[in-house]
């Protein structure tokens, strides 16, 4: 069977759905699916073996022109189409796209009116190439917010389309008046015309099911997973003679992933413990240069304990922060849908301490692989730190746990089982 998963591109970033869309397809391939990874807006960018198409649909600069001039769109294609190549946009990328919510109100609702909006030419094309030349099986969107070309697509494709749930929320929650509301009555709309949802985590299926104002059935729960290449799985079962107790965050550097959170807790542990250090990785972008400023000049009374080491440039270098630290923590501010991270650092035998919401519950009694604390409270994640600080065996058995449930229950291989299954596809069934 031939799968069409279309997916958002980062704009620049690592971008956590990116990623895990593209270990999906990847792992989806090795099961003996035909899978034709598509990328919109602007080329994907991962740390592992990229298999998106090189041929970027709605590129980012072409979407912004004609929502800035409705008249952009009645443009020769020939002269637009070099904007959509993606050196171009990668280019782009660097200097000129933002991904905050509140500069993209009117964007997004112009996306989401899809053939009714200043979009139809490029929606148009992009139909044409999976209903005339792609002619998949099945169609699965990476999120909700790529929902404005359900109902072309459903004038041009017959089968049956999926959608992903992989933090729409927070998205659409950031949006401004009047945005935000016409945003939300579009996408009550488009999911009646979605065939089904794919979550990986229970909370979030009810959750959206409210949230979106959709049938919690019609949404189904698969496993998170990722490649276990290169996360070696050894756990350290003491901290080596004369190296500090680490503490690290990675995931991108903004204010809903609660690095402040952690800082004001870790300020608290090492008054008690001076020798502990934190460390920090993972994208910064320009929205949040300024708050990570501030985060920066107000923890300078930590004398050089706190550090931030930028955002690793490949897998190997991702793997080897991990290993360098002794717990990890990223105490969210809002509720995690997948937690990606907290497996990761799990596969490299690094215990986590994480917030009781979200997905975290789940995922944490799945694994057994960390501590569970009140969301919002530094007193409470610093007392929770300091018990893995403490207490090495305790440290060496949710690390050791966790390791073995990660490789036993989050594989890449499982994650796309269950996905076809859910689908509807049986492996090995290429035409």
């Amino acid at each position: 069977m031939h799968i069409a998963l279309i997916t958002a591109g980062g704009a620049g970033m690592f971008c956590g759905s990116c990623m895990h869309d593209n270990t999906l397809a990847r792992a989806l391939m090795a099961n003996g699916h035909r899978v034709t990874l598509i990328p919109l807006y602007t080329p994907i960018r991962v740390d592992e073996l990229d298999v998106s198409e090189h041929r970027v649909f709605l590129g980012g600069v072409n979407v912004y022109l004609a929502g800035l001039w409705p008249w952009w769109s009645k443009v020769p294609r020939f002269l637009r189409a070099w904007l959509d190549r993606p050196a171009v946009l990668r280019f782009v990328s660097r200097f000129a796209v933002s991904s905050d919510a509140k500069d993209l109100g009117g964007l997004t609702v112009a996306l989401l009116r899809g053939d009714d909006g200043p979009h139809r030419a490029e929606i148009e094309e992009f139909v044409k190439f999976i209903g005339d030349e792609l002619r998949p099986d099945v169609v699965v969107l990476s999120n909700a917010l790529l929902g404005g070309v359900v109902a072309s697509l459903k004038r041009k494709f017959s089968g049956p389309v999926w959608c992903l749930l992989q933090g729409d929320d927070i998205f659409l929650g950031d949006l401004v008046e009047p945005y935000r509301s016409q945003a939300f009555e579009l996408m009550y709309q488009i999911v009646r015309e979605i065939d089904g949802f794919l979550v990986h985590s229970e909370y979030y299926r009810q959750f959206m099911a409210d949230y979106l104002r959709f049938p919690a059935d019609k949404a189904q729960v698969v496993p998170l997973g990722f490649d276990l290449a290169g996360h070696d799985g050894v756990v350290k079962t003491a901290r080596e003679s004369g190296k500090p107790f680490t503490v690290g965050y990675f995931a991108r550097i903004c204010p809903e992933k609660g690095l402040h959170n952690l800082v004001q807790a870790f300020r608290i542990l090492h008054a008690k413990h001076p020798q502990s250090r934190l460390v920090a990785a993972g994208y910064l972008g320009a929205r949040d240069q300024a708050w990570f400023d501030d985060l920066k000049r107000s923890a300078e009374d930590l004398a050089g304990a706190f550090q931030y080491q930028g955002s690793p440039p490949d897998h190997h270098g991702k793997v080897a922060f991990l290993k360098s630290v002794d717990v990890l923590s990223v105490p969210t501010t809002y509720r995690e849908p997948k937690g990606l991270y907290v497996l990761e650092a799990l596969a490299n035998g690094v215990p986590v301490v994480q917030p009781r919401h979200g997905s975290f519950p789940e995922l944490i009694e799945a694994t057994g692989g960390g501590l569970l604390v009140e969301p919002d409270d530094p007193v409470a994640l610093a007392a929770g730190l300091e018990r893995l600080l403490l207490d090495d065996e305790l440290r060496h058995r949710l690390a050791d746990t966790g390791r073995q449930r990660v490789r036993e229950q989050f594989t890449m291989s499982r994650m796309a089982e269950e996905t076809a299954r859910v689908l509807g596809i049986r492996p090995g069934s290429i035409p």
